[in-house]
């Protein structure tokens, strides 16, 4: 899941944006590196990214994709979750993962949808 949002211009900065999400939001909001996609910024260093966090299974990270959009991705915040219930990044799998896969995503996808837009919806309210 994931989403593109525009925000004003005065929050065009992570520790700008950081700063508001904190104080403004319910949610758990840390600033991290991008261990999910492993993202490169300008200096050839890992990408920082906002996490707001639900709970140990529900976070939304944020990244800038140019100067006032936003891109939002579910992710699981904790990363032991991360490795057992996550996206698996092999390029081959055996059948048996390709099953169990299938059924982590289909007992997870309601859940992790209605926390993602609960999530979104109080992002768009506090930087739109």
């Amino acid at each position: 899941m994931e989403n593109l949002i525009t925000i004003n211009k005065q929050y065009n900065s992570l520790d700008q944006l950081f700063s508001l999400l904190k104080t403004n939001t319910n949610y758990n909001c840390t600033k991290e590196y991008d261990i999910w996609e492993n993202r490169l910024d300008n200096n050839g260093q890992m990408a920082q990214c906002l996490v707001l966090k639900k709970n140990n299974m529900h976070a939304v990270k944020l990244f800038y994709l140019n100067e006032n959009t936003l891109k939002l991705n579910h992710v699981i915040p904790n990363k032991v979750m991360q490795a057992y219930f996550g996206k698996s990044k092999k390029a081959y799998q055996n059948p048996i993962e390709i099953i169990t896969g299938k059924i982590k995503a289909i007992v997870l996808e309601p859940t992790q949808k209605k926390a993602f837009n609960e999530i979104e919806a109080e992002l768009k309210r506090v930087v739109c």
